[in-house]
């Protein structure tokens, strides 16, 4: 019988600790496809931090190491810098990212750092109880804001995309969701880009990838899904925002 579909080589054959329709898994599925794909896996080096990624160090088949919170993207510099010849990628969260990491993803991406970036972005601290993170919309609530965020008390989720497509070191930017089949071949779409801008020494590289936490949102998984789509892709619109790739040119 012809094999249609099988587990991405990219990825260990182990069970995940992610919650039941956590689409954390579905973006691994995809960072695995394109290693393999692009004969990424025996060379790659990935970078989890601190947060429901922390243990992606057990499914990605290559080599792994952890960092503090935040500090991926400054791991991941260090390691390109000495390993040169290595695919080195970070797998990290919103409010790894986006808060106590701002720093170091922004100034990875002014330096124009030759490493990339999985962003996985849920508008909620997801491991540790279901804060409020700089991604979180206006309205929603969360254990830290239970009557819901407000622009007065916090300010607007901050649009990270559009923040680092500013910045000239920053040479691919793209914002997915794997919510339907169509969003998630799109989202392998960039993601494959993504690493290949690394592969020909552009620079930098991030695709943010908008996801669901049914647990820490309330929801069950088909509702949370409608729910992202609903309400945080109208504020996190969908699309590139910058691409100096080979294949752009």
């Amino acid at each position: 019988m012809a094999v249609v579909f099988e587990r991405t080589k990219g990825l260990v054959d182990v069970p995940t600790h992610y919650c039941p329709g956590c689409t954390h898994g579905i973006v691994h599925r995809l960072v695995g496809e394109a290693l393999e794909e692009l004969g990424l896996i025996e060379k790659a080096i990935g970078i989890a931090p601190v947060g429901c990624s922390v243990f992606a160090y057990n499914y990605f088949n290559c080599d792994m190491q952890e960092a503090a919170h935040g500090r991926a993207p400054a791991v991941a510099t260090g390691i390109k810098r000495t390993h040169p010849d290595n695919f080195v990628f970070t797998y990290q969260g919103d409010g790894d990212l986006a808060s106590i990491g701002t720093a170091e993803i922004v100034h990875a991406a002014h330096r124009g750092e030759k490493i990339s970036t999985i962003f996985i972005n849920n508008a909620i601290y997801g491991m540790t109880g279901g804060q409020m993170a700089p991604t979180t919309l206006i309205g929603q609530k969360t254990t830290t804001s239970p009557t819901g965020r407000t622009v007065e008390h916090s300010g607007r989720p901050i649009r990270m995309s559009e923040l680092l497509s500013t910045i000239d070191g920053a040479k691919f930017v793209e914002r997915v969701t794997v919510t339907t089949p169509a969003h998630i071949r799109k989202a392998k779409a960039a993601i494959k880009k993504c690493f290949q801008a690394q592969i020909d020494g552009i620079g930098f590289g991030i695709v943010e990838v908008l996801s669901t936490c049914p647990t820490n949102w309330g929801l069950p998984p088909v509702d949370a899904l409608r729910w992202l789509e609903e309400n945080m892709i109208p504020y996190y619109p969908l699309g590139n925002f910058r691409d100096e790739s080979k294949e752009a040119k």
